[in-house]
């Protein structure tokens, strides 16, 4: 692998945990690669990811601390810290936090649904800013 033009050198590897922990930030994006992009999220208590539908995005939450209740597609779904969902394209889905402390969880989205290195403060942010995102990656492929 060290002679692999491919891989990308780092400083250091991405704590993605310690980030999940510490990030106060809704959204937060740590890596983006060419097919994936993996965040942190912290979710207010009584708060949610927001329903939503990525078309052609897969999405992979990992609970790092906190409890949650997953909705996808008609199933509802009791989350621990540990515990994974995974997300196909096309599928309706909603993360909510049914915990008095926030919800720190990691997503992996392939490909990414954001714009590198972004951070959202707010759900209201993020809604906003992935849906602009969204629209401009849409564009730029389209005319291609």
């Amino acid at each position: 692998m060290e002679n692999d033009p491919t891989c990308q050198e780092r400083e250091s590897p991405i704590a993605v945990r310690a980030a999940a922990l510490t990030s106060s930030a809704f959204v937060r994006v740590v890596h983006t690669g060419s097919h994936e992009q993996t965040t942190v999220m912290t979710v207010p208590p009584d708060g949610e990811t927001g329903e939503a539908v990525r078309a052609g995005i897969d999405q992979l939450f990992l609970v790092v601390e906190g409890t949650a209740e997953a909705r996808v597609a008609d199933l509802a779904l009791g989350l621990w810290p540990g515990d994974v969902v995974f997300v196909e394209a096309g599928t309706r889905h909603n993360i909510v936090n049914r915990a008095v402390v926030p919800l720190r969880l990691v997503t992996v989205s392939a490909p990414p649904a954001h714009a590198p290195d972004s951070v959202y403060l707010t759900r209201a942010d993020a809604e906003a800013a992935t849906s602009e995102y969204s629209r401009r990656e849409r564009f730029s492929k389209d005319t291609s």
